[in-house]
């Protein structure tokens, strides 16, 4: 089998670049590296290799969630290719649902390694590994997307500047959700999460029971809320806590669905993997398993149910 490894430099700000390259070389095998030049680039360059190359391929995403994402985009389609990654980014969300970045740290497990069926979210001409996510959370990301190169409010400030604008401008969300076409939403909402995977944002576990091999999507939906009960509550949602929590009761609409439909007034961020793109009606559909993705032999399915570890 072939296997390429494509490596994004500005993953986890390029900490890691000459450790990885060095891992990479070292393999033995039929091993090309590829190094991204710009985002989307990886999909380019993957899409361009299957269209003319028939025999068995794997693909490592070397980077984070975004990676993992274009990388998937890439092969999907492709019956002769496979995936997985070796986390360098910053976030690694995707890989938390088996057991961490740490079980996918030894690339030459992850040659050897068998693959497992991964569903995907589609959603239009764009598509999602890990989670979908609009509202509050999204308003954050967007917020620290733009503010990221600018002095004193940027860099390591820029999620702390994020969630201050959200705070005061992204409590109180308004769309019609619709969850295989039951609507789950009133006049507003706080956030929702369309989720494949089970961690989003670093470490929240905001999808408790996924699976991303069962052909759903896990859909919660959080109606606003005081910013004292916001605080409070913060703690065990990012624990995973809330579906069993009665304290989440009177906010928390939670659904399992094939379908869901999102119509808004004007365009709002949404979150795609950690990417932002920008509209006011859209659809998320569940492609099942769609990917082949190889998870090193120590993962097994009580990992899915485990607290998050640490990247």
């Amino acid at each position: 089998m072939k296997h390429v490894f494509i490596l994004n430099p500005k993953a986890g700000s390029g900490a890691h670049l000459d450790e990885t390259r060095a891992a990479i070389r070292s393999l033995d095998g039929d091993v090309t590296l590829y190094e991204t030049k710009a985002p989307k680039d990886a999909t380019r360059y993957i899409r361009t290799w299957c269209e003319s190359h028939t025999e068995d391929v794997r693909f490592y995403a070397c980077g984070g969630d975004g990676t993992i994402k274009e990388v998937a985009e890439g092969i999907l389609g492709f019956p002769q290719a496979s995936m997985s990654c070796f986390p360098i980014g910053s976030g690694n969300d995707f890989v938390k649902y088996y057991g961490g970045s740490a079980r996918f740290a030894d690339l030459a497990a992850l040659t050897a390694a068998d693959t497992l069926p991964v569903d995907m979210i589609t959603l239009g001409d764009e598509y999602s590994v890990n989670v979908c996510n609009f509202g509050f959370d999204a308003a954050v990301a967007d917020t620290m997307n733009r503010v990221r190169r600018l002095p004193l409010v940027g860099g390591k400030n820029a999620y702390t500047t994020g969630i201050l604008r959200a705070l005061v401008t992204a409590r109180r969300n308004r769309c019609d959700i619709y969850a295989d076409g039951e609507k789950l939403t009133g006049k507003a909402f706080l956030l929702c999460t369309v989720a494949n995977g089970a961690y989003v944002g670093g470490a929240y576990r905001c999808a408790p029971r996924a699976k991303n091999d069962d052909g759903k999507m896990e859909v919660c939906v959080m109606k606003p809320m005081t910013l004292v009960s916001f605080l409070r509550l913060m703690g065990p949602y990012r624990r995973g806590e809330h579906l069993d929590d009665p304290r989440f009761a009177k906010y928390m609409t939670y659904r399992r669905a094939s379908r869901v439909e999102v119509v808004g007034e004007k365009p709002f961020p949404v979150s795609l993997d950690g990417e932002i793109i920008r509209t006011a009606h859209f659809t998320c559909e569940v492609l099942p398993g769609a990917l082949r993705f190889a998870v090193p032999p120590a993962y097994t399915e009580a990992d899915a149910a485990a607290p998050v570890p640490a990247s």
